[in-house]
């Protein structure tokens, strides 16, 4: 579902393009721009809590992979004051550092909060959808 003020929504929709934009050009800026200091991550599991940590992470995580490609697709942005809620579907492809690839469909459920007059993740949360390792056929 989709409510709550366009212009709100179209921000929350550009903070998501701005996260997949950090991942495929692998840049830890750009994708730290996105979290709340406070900001709390669950990536399939594993929970990481601030942003400092968050990104520290996600740099660890990154050395893994020579290339990602990364698109996602908002399936649903609820805006209520200077919060909101969001779920948005993402597909991507990376190419390992050990040569290998992989295709993940995966879902983020998400909220953010409008913090001074800038939308922000407060919290996101990752599952897998569908996985092709395409070594494995």
């Amino acid at each position: 579902m989709f409510t709550g003020p366009i212009e709100d929504r179209l921000a929350i929709r550009e903070l998501h393009e701005t996260y997949g934009d950090g991942v495929v050009r692998i840049d830890a800026d750009t994708w730290g721009s996105v979290w709340a200091d406070d900001a709390h991550w669950n990536l399939m599991g594993m929970e990481v809590e601030g942003k400092a940590a968050i990104v520290q992470m996600w740099q660890g995580a990154m050395t893994n992979f020579e290339a990602v490609s990364f698109s996602c697709v908002p399936a649903s942005i609820e805006v209520d004051g200077d919060t909101a809620t969001s779920r948005v579907q993402t597909q991507e492809v990376m190419k390992q550092a050990d040569g290998n690839t992989r295709v993940i469909g995966g879902l983020y459920d998400d909220k953010l909060a409008k913090i001074d007059g800038k939308w922000l993740y407060t919290s996101r949360v990752f599952k897998v959808v569908a996985e092709y390792n395409a070594q494995e056929g």
